[in-house]
């Protein structure tokens, strides 16, 4: 059709030139004419009639410049493509550190993977005031930004938290940080000094960018499974993505609206936890892999150590690239994913602890194991080598209280009965 169109448009301004061509020959026939009848008579009067012939001339051509306007504003205009450098699509990196040397693990990855300097600075948010790291970060020069944060100071805190200065400490550092970042930026991705990413880190946020702005359901996107260790993730399955209640955080995205949602109460210690209480996810989801594409390598923290050596350390990290921008991502609309999702889980068949632990069952699944409690779930949890605490309610990668996981080579969800009605708060 649009081809159509612009043939009609050519052929009608091809025939607008031929008659303004004829009709410009024509009018000056007209005037020799006059010339030479006023050569044998009265001069003045031939003169007249030239300057008569010649206002019929400006007049007409003024009249086919209004038409050969309008054709042209026929003419369809070829569309804007997105500009990848526009402030809408630059994402920043945000890496949060502080004592950390090792932070350029982190940075050179990070400079080894960005595909674009100009669409995703790198901007390093310093804590702490320690020497060596600052001197490690500027090391980099013009590949990242740095910036300290200025307040080193002790943060007030109830007695009972005296031990808790170090979260006090992190939850200041991220509202400052956050701060500094949004007042340029509309999007941003949060990196921990500790963090290494996937090949595809930039892929997979590039692709779910678009995902996050249009779904008023989500709230963010995680590069992180917390429930990820090789073993109990898919490895057929690292293009495959989730939405989940839980709030993961290492490696996630936000947009500035949440950030101008959340910043007037931010918490003055344990943000992360704060992140997953009822009342600041309001029932949104994030989109999180079945592969991290993120591996923390920091055992040393204010956490000293808090599920690293059981958990965090045997984190599976993605080593495929996924080209996430040329897959369709539309199953992770909310309309399309709760119906199969839900559909999958509860057509699965129902089976024991003891079948799956004993390799009886045929095929490669999906199964399910029913919880009813939070006992039953954390028994579950621990005989399958996932994690079984909760956060308000909520398990790790939980959605609508169902843990998909991989076990001995076959899908599991862990599923409340059907009909589940929401979480509980008081499983903690």
């Amino acid at each position: 059709m649009r081809c159509h169109r612009g043939s009609w448009i050519g052929g009608c301004a091809l025939l607008f030139i031929t008659w303004n061509a004829i009709l410009v020959l024509l009018l000056r026939v007209k005037v020799l004419e006059k010339d030479a009848i006023g050569a044998g008579g009265d001069d003045e009067a031939a003169l007249l009639q030239v300057v008569r012939v010649a206002e019929m001339l400006e007049a007409e051509l003024e009249a086919q410049n209004k038409i050969l306007a309008q054709i042209r504003s026929m003419r369809p205009r070829a569309k804007k493509k997105a500009d990848p450098t526009a402030p809408d699509w630059v994402v920043p990196v945000l890496v949060m550190a502080c004592d950390r040397v090792t932070v350029r693990r982190c940075l050179d990855k990070l400079l080894l993977y960005r595909p674009s300097a100009e669409r995703f600075p790198i901007v390093v948010s310093h804590d702490c005031g320690h020497a060596d790291t600052a001197e490690v970060i500027r090391s980099y020069g013009k590949n990242v930004t740095y910036m300290a944060q200025p307040d080193l100071g002790d943060v007030k805190a109830p007695p009972e938290h005296k031990k808790f200065q170090g979260y006090y400490k992190i939850a200041r550092h991220y509202h400052w940080a956050l701060k500094q970042v949004f007042a340029k930026y509309s999007a941003v991705i949060i990196v921990e000094d500790d963090l290494e990413v996937a090949p595809d880190f930039f892929e997979y946020f590039s692709a779910t960018l678009p995902l996050l702005r249009s779904d008023p359901g989500l709230w963010c996107v995680s590069a992180w499974n917390d429930n990820g260790r090789d073993g109990a993730v898919d490895p057929a399955a690292s293009a495959l993505l989730y939405r989940t209640d839980f709030f993961p955080g290492l490696g996630w995205m936000l947009l500035r609206e949440l950030w101008e949602e959340l910043e007037p109460r931010w918490p003055a210690s344990f943000w992360d936890d704060w992140m997953r209480r009822p009342e600041q996810r309001r029932g949104r989801q994030c989109l999180r892999p079945e592969i991290s594409r993120t591996l923390t390598f920091g055992r040393k923290g204010v956490s000293l150590g808090q599920f690293y050596d059981k958990y965090l350390r045997f984190i599976k990290l993605n080593s495929e690239f996924v080209p996430f921008t040329q897959l369709d991502l539309t199953y992770l609309k909310p309309d399309a994913y709760d119906q199969t999702f839900t559909e999958t889980v509860y057509a699965a068949p129902v089976v024991t602890l003891e079948e799956l632990q004993r390799g009886a069952l045929e095929g490669a699944g999906p199964f399910r194991l029913k919880y009813s409690s939070k006992e039953s779930f954390r028994m579950l949890a621990k005989n399958l080598g996932v994690m079984d605490d909760f956060k308000s309610g909520v398990p790790r990668t939980g959605y609508k209280g169902v843990v998909a996981l991989f076990f001995r080579g076959r899908r599991v969800y862990l599923a409340p009965p059907p009909g589940w009605t929401g979480y509980d708060p008081t499983w903690n």
